[in-house]
């Protein structure tokens, strides 16, 4: 049984930071993708960040610059280092993953399992 828990979530002003965290568990590919999504107010689901197993990575161009991903797969664990928010941050925030052939590591639809999010909201 896949399982993936995020937390970290919360509630910041403008220009704070929040630390994200997905565990990711019982996936059969050891190498695989883990990714990190949002559902905006406006009910759009974006990528954020992803990063393959061996380290090669991709950001939102909305993030670059603010976000950090990593991951420690010791812990099947995915974060997500996220400074200078903004309030277009806001949303719920999804960790995601996916076998490690995923050709476009920001697209919804090549994850196989998916968490139940964890929410993020950023004031002025």
């Amino acid at each position: 049984q896949v399982q993936l828990v995020e937390s970290g979530g919360g509630s910041v002003q403008v220009g704070g930071s929040l630390n994200l965290s997905c565990v990711a568990t019982g996936y059969s590919h050891s190498r695989n993708i883990l990714g990190w999504f949002r559902q905006t107010p406006e009910n759009r689901r974006e990528g954020v960040a992803a990063m393959y197993t061996g380290g090669s990575h991709r950001y939102a161009d909305a993030v670059k610059g603010r976000f950090t991903i990593s991951r420690d797969d010791e812990k099947n664990t995915v974060f997500l280092q996220m400074h200078n928010l903004k309030p277009e941050d806001t949303a719920m925030y999804y960790c995601a993953i996916g076998p490690l052939w995923v050709a476009g590591p920001l697209q919804t639809y090549q994850y196989d399992y998916w968490g139940q999010g964890t929410q993020v909201t950023v004031s002025s």
